[in-house]
């Protein structure tokens, strides 16, 4: 163990900390974002707050000779009576690219929702410190990956040698946004989510605005993927507006070019790929709203249902056979004037084929093994050959 004047305390600051798009200052310390403050005032669902201060695809990224380092945060973890426990939040430790090190953090606070009302009670705890020893002094490239699935505020960075920003290296920025799919619902660790593994395959910096339940179309999410800088762009569309039932094809369709017209007015020559969804044999033929399968829940386990009629897609209600559809027609007739613009199915990440072997073990999200498997194929996809992001 190292005494306490050997440490060395660096600020947190915006230069270290990589994948957010706005950094809070609260009372304990940094916040990030995922959202800016001006798309968060645009809408209070209580979800889209959760998910866009999940630290999904932050990290910390600075060079070193440290052998050990030291991290505060205030982590807040949700539990859901009746529920499950929801899994810890997990800490990667990279050096030079590779995972040598995953910790979790002690203390925090807690939210205790109760499923069948809504109602949530909080509980304050302290901070609590993640601890990484035994590594290499060489000069090294460190990055310290937040929990993907809990809201994390950074209190302290400390080191027994100094710590300094990585110089620019020339990556190009890989902007995404999806669902909680690729937000990293049920991956094993923030560095082994899908986006984050197709993002190691391409050599690139993620911003992942993979926002769980929340990819809606929302314009404030257009202009925030507008106004952000980045050489590629990925949209992954469909899964939320089937399970919310949140609207009808006839308003599917303008809805989407509207998105893709609000994110082409920032970046008219960005490589941009529309993803459709993954398989989900809950919602191929079933409209929504998806829901809780109470009966699961009552043994213990978590799962989801489709409750829509399939009748009722004559009326214009979408699930994810007509998504796709939809979505291959609009790339096709847009391509036409923006040869930016790229197409990929989502079966082909994850398809019917793939369901039996890699099942999702709640109707919906994919597990650890899914995540690897998707993040592989998405990276051969868009990454090599004549994939979208290959040649940009």
């Amino acid at each position: 163990m190292h005494s306490q004047n050997q440490w060395t305390t660096t600020p947190l600051s915006r230069d270290l900390v990589f994948g957010a798009l706005e950094l809070e200052r609260t009372e304990h310390g940094l916040l990030p974002h995922r959202l800016p403050e001006r798309a968060r005032a645009q809408c209070t669902d209580g979800q889209l707050a959760m998910a866009e201060a999940q630290p999904s695809g932050v990290r910390l990224v600075f060079r070193t000779r440290a052998t050990a380092i030291e991290l505060d945060t205030l982590p807040t973890r949700r539990s859901y009576l009746g529920a499950p426990p929801r899994p810890t939040g997990v800490y990667d430790l990279l050096v030079d690219g590779r995972l040598v090190a995953q910790e979790s953090a002690t203390g925090g606070n807690t939210v205790i929702v109760d499923l069948s009302t809504g109602a949530a009670q909080h509980q304050s705890g302290p901070a609590g410190t993640v601890r990484f020893e035994g590594l290499i002094s060489d000069l090294k490239r460190v990055e310290i990956w937040l929990p993907h699935n809990e809201t994390t505020e950074l209190v302290a960075l400390r080191a027994d040698a100094p710590i300094e920003p990585i110089p620019d290296e020339g990556r190009r920025v890989w902007l995404h946004h999806g669902s909680s799919i690729s937000h990293g619902s049920n991956a094993a660790s923030p560095s082994t989510t899908w986006p984050a593994l197709a993002a190691s395959h391409g050599n690139v910096e993620l911003i992942n605005l993979g926002l769980g339940g929340s990819a809606l179309l929302d314009q404030f999410t257009a202009r925030t993927l507008r106004d952000t800088t980045a050489d590629l762009i990925s949209v992954k569309i469909g899964i939320n507006l089937a399970n919310t039932d949140l609207m009808r094809m006839r308003a599917f369709g303008p809805a989407v070019h509207g998105f893709l017209d609000t994110i082409r007015d920032g970046h008219p020559d960005t490589p941009l790929l529309v993803v459709s969804p993954i398989f989900c044999p809950i919602h191929e033929d079933t409209p929504g709203p998806g829901a809780f399968d109470m009966d699961a829940l009552r043994n213990g386990e978590l799962r989801f249902i489709a409750t829509g009629d399939p009748a009722d897609r004559a009326a214009g209600k979408l699930t994810l056979r007509t998504i796709r559809d939809e979505l291959t027609r609009i790339v096709a007739q847009r391509s036409q004037d923006d040869p930016y613009l790229h197409y990929l199915d989502g079966c082909d990440l994850y398809g019917e084929s793939d369901h039996e072997q890699y099942p999702l073990p709640d109707q919906l999200h994919p597990d650890a093994a899914t995540h690897q498997l998707i993040g592989e194929r998405f990276g051969k996809h868009a990454f090599t050959g004549s994939g979208a992001f290959a040649s940009a």
